[in-house]
């Protein structure tokens, strides 16, 4: 009996799912061929694309891993407005949003 043959992307994934949790570590929103985490990585990865990685090219791999990091680090975490969060910065976000835990500090001397 013939069997339909097996996609390696969803493949991967068990393998990569079952992998995880042998290590302690739970999947981020959704099961197995899911495709909603998948969308979320793409967006992330498809912003960079555009807005680094196509407008020059690097040297060497250290120049192009330290572009990478300024970008995620420096950019896109801190000033890059974003739609989910209004159309704010993280930044600014975080400074309008969050209200101080003022219980969960412990007491000064």
């Amino acid at each position: 009996m013939l069997r339909p043959p097996v996609e390696s992307g969803q493949f991967t994934s068990w393998t990569f799912t079952e992998r995880a949790r042998q290590a302690g570590l739970l999947p981020s929103l959704g099961t197995v061929g899911d495709p909603y985490d998948n969308a979320v990585a793409e967006s992330s990865w498809g912003r960079m694309q555009t807005e680094l990685l196509n407008r020059q090219r690097w040297r060497t791999r250290i120049e192009l891993a330290n572009a990478i990091f300024e970008y995620i680090e420096g950019f896109h975490n801190r000033r890059r407005r974003h739609s989910a969060l209004g159309w704010t910065s993280p930044g600014e976000f975080e400074t309008t949003t969050r209200k101080p835990n003022l219980g969960s500090s412990p007491a000064c001397p």
